[in-house]
């Protein structure tokens, strides 16, 4: 069968990323979980095409709508928002700068990490042109930001007050 570390790992992503998200996303948080989901939802799919189809990536193995797009139906509309979900429910807000910092950079660097396996290792990922890990890892704190500052704005009027300072 062709593909089948590929689909064993997609699958397998899709199974811990749905246990963590079942896991540690509190039940009163749920509204929030949604809105921070969808929203990198949004940003997955402008930046995920416009990479894809500029040529950058290609991803030769896809689980889901092979023929409708190039892109990774998997990472990009399931796997990352739902991680973003937990970067931004347990961002360390009240938390002094320098772990801010680590948290900002320590997250986008692990799937960085894993998605530089992936390249090295499967068919699941392969850089075209001048796209190098970098790139992935900007983004991604790029994005993890831009999540981070919609969710906050968008729940700044039911936070607590002491959170809002």
């Amino acid at each position: 069968m062709a593909y089948k570390k590929e689909k064993t790992i997609i699958v397998s992503a899709l199974t811990v990323t749905f246990f963590l998200i079942v896991r540690f996303v509190p039940k009163d948080k749920i509204r929030e979980a949604q809105l921070i989901f969808l929203f990198k939802q949004v940003l997955t799919w402008l930046f995920g095409l416009i990479v894809v189809e500029m040529g950058l990536i290609k991803y030769p193995y896809r689980l889901f709508f092979k023929k409708a797009s190039k892109s990774s139906f998997s990472f990009e509309y399931f796997i990352y928002p739902a991680l973003s979900v937990l970067y931004n429910l347990h961002y360390p807000e009240k938390r002094k700068l320098l772990v801010r910092i680590l948290f900002n950079t320590l997250y986008p660097s692990l799937i960085t990490l894993l998605e530089m396996i992936a390249l090295k290792y499967t068919r699941l990922i392969k850089y075209e042109k001048n796209w190098s890990w970098y790139w992935s890892f900007i983004s991604m704190f790029i994005t993890n930001y831009l999540s981070h500052l919609y969710f906050k704005w968008f729940f700044k009027n039911q936070q607590p007050e002491k959170a809002r300072q």
